[in-house]
């Protein structure tokens, strides 16, 4: 009602001014606070918060427990909530300011169910819409969803039966999620839609070399960035790319993605383009061996690379994938094929288990050559050698005669010792020999010529020097 007439009616009625910049920033601070349950939330105004939990509620203790602690937190800040969860956006959005309980649990694939005795307001129409079905004796969403469609296209048109759509999942719904202040994020926005890969380079440079500015005023580098294309049609494309350290190099960082735009789809044409960094660490310069400085990049001052391998990885990584380039990891073990394992090159380098002494080690302690290859199984070999500590005079391998003419060894590995009841097969003596030819092998023979449980003597090839 009007406000003088409230007013006449409760002479000591209390009036605040509504304040609309405020409510929707204290909704977008709710909805960066729930980024702890998570990492993707958005503000839905004028009242409400998605959260995306997919994947995130067994983290809380499943949906149940989840929803208990989020009710208790809104609760205590003085806030009254109205909570739903539910496969779709919409469905979502409908039951918690239509449904019965104050808390709805939609089981996945039931929203079709669920939504049918909601009124058709729930579907996020105006009121004349609302007014007009209701008129035709369509009050639920159950009845809307059992019309005709055709009839119904042409009277209300196609945003009435897209939001049905939405709510029952045949159309995908986006949510533009919050992020939190601290993440750096630079957008573009376009008068007419690009759509061709000489406008996204273009355009990225651009993002780049903004984004880089702030990592420099920061004293970061980036490790992730996401390339988001924004579509004339409300889709999104996604362009992901990592780095193997931090990097704020804007040549580098910009001509990795430009290896990744022949992946994206324009459709109707990118309308905007955001790059996010969802993952930057410091970085600061370091000292280089001539005593002038580097640039923490990673790059010399005249911008020439420096002599590391990060360049090279990371475009290996991200045209090839994470999954196909990676590094070796040393593990303890004496026995040659379990003393390395295959780890992602990103990952992070591992703290030694026992601090470095700095005496040297002793000289008995230092193990034999090793292979630069070693074969991922040991291959039988044929071998002329004397008994017992003998190195061999020839072997084949492969059908090929190789005479030694240099060798030098043994070297016996027993295997680990907390494992030496099954590791009996693991006695060996290596030995590092040279052929005819100058080609060096790294042979084995297996057991000790004790026990015969630890092998019948017999030959084998496991790498080359």
């Amino acid at each position: 009602m009007p406000l003088a007439q409230a007013q006449a009616m409760v002479p000591e009625l209390l009036t605040v001014d509504a304040t609309p910049a405020d409510d929707a920033a204290a909704l977008d601070r709710l909805a960066a606070w729930c980024l702890r349950l998570s990492p993707m939330t958005a503000a839905d105004r004028p009242d409400g918060v998605w959260i995306d939990v997919t994947g995130c509620t067994h983290l809380q203790g499943g949906e149940t427990s989840m929803l208990e602690a989020l009710s208790g937190h809104l609760a205590g800040s003085g806030l009254t909530a109205r909570i739903a969860i539910a496969d779709t956006p919409g469905a979502a959005h409908a039951l918690a300011r239509h449904g019965e309980r104050s808390v709805t649990i939609v089981d996945p694939g039931a929203q079709d169910a669920a939504l049918a005795p909601l009124p058709v307001q729930a579907l996020r129409i105006g009121d004349g819409q609302t007014a007009d079905l209701r008129r035709l004796g369509l009050d639920t969403i159950g009845q809307l969803a059992g019309a005709a469609r055709g009839p119904l296209a042409r009277r209300f048109g196609n945003a009435l039966l897209t939001r049905l759509d939405q709510a029952t999942g045949r159309v995908r719904e986006p949510i533009q999620p919050v992020l939190p202040p601290e993440i750096i994020v630079v957008r573009r926005g376009f008068i007419e839609p690009l759509s061709t890969a000489e406008a996204f380079a273009t355009v990225i440079l651009v993002l780049v070399a903004e984004a880089c500015t702030v990592l420099e005023r920061r004293g970061e580098g980036a490790r992730r960035l996401d390339l988001v294309f924004e579509r004339v049609d409300g889709t999104t494309q996604l362009v992901q790319i990592g780095t193997s350290r931090p990097v704020r190099d804007v040549r580098h960082l910009a001509r990795l993605l430009d290896e990744r735009i022949e992946t994206v789809d324009p459709g109707p044409g990118v309308e905007a383009m955001r790059l996010v960094l969802p993952l930057v660490e410091t970085l600061a310069p370091a000292q280089r061996a001539d005593g002038l400085m580097q640039r923490a990049d990673g790059l010399a001052p005249g911008g020439t690379e420096a002599a590391d391998l990060s360049v090279l990885i990371d475009r290996l990584v991200n045209r090839l994938g994470p999954d196909t380039v990676y590094r070796l990891r040393s593990v303890e073990s004496d026995v040659p094929e379990r003393s390395q394992r295959p780890v992602p090159v990103h990952a992070a380098p591992e703290a030694p288990s026992q601090p470095v002494s700095p005496e040297p080690p002793a000289s008995w302690l230092h193990p034999g050559p090793r292979p630069v290859r070693l074969l991922d199984r040991p291959e039988p070999i044929e071998a002329l050698a004397m008994m017992p500590d003998h190195p061999p005079r020839a072997f084949t391998w492969r059908r090929v005669r190789h005479r030694i003419v240099r060798a030098d060894g043994p070297e016996r590995i027993t295997g680990e010792w907390w494992w030496r009841a099954n590791e009996l097969t693991a006695v060996r003596d290596y030995w590092a020999v040279e052929n005819q030819d100058g080609r060096r092998f790294w042979l084995f023979r297996q057991g000790d010529g004790v026990d015969p449980g630890t092998g019948g003597l017999a030959w084998f090839l496991h790498g080359f020097f």
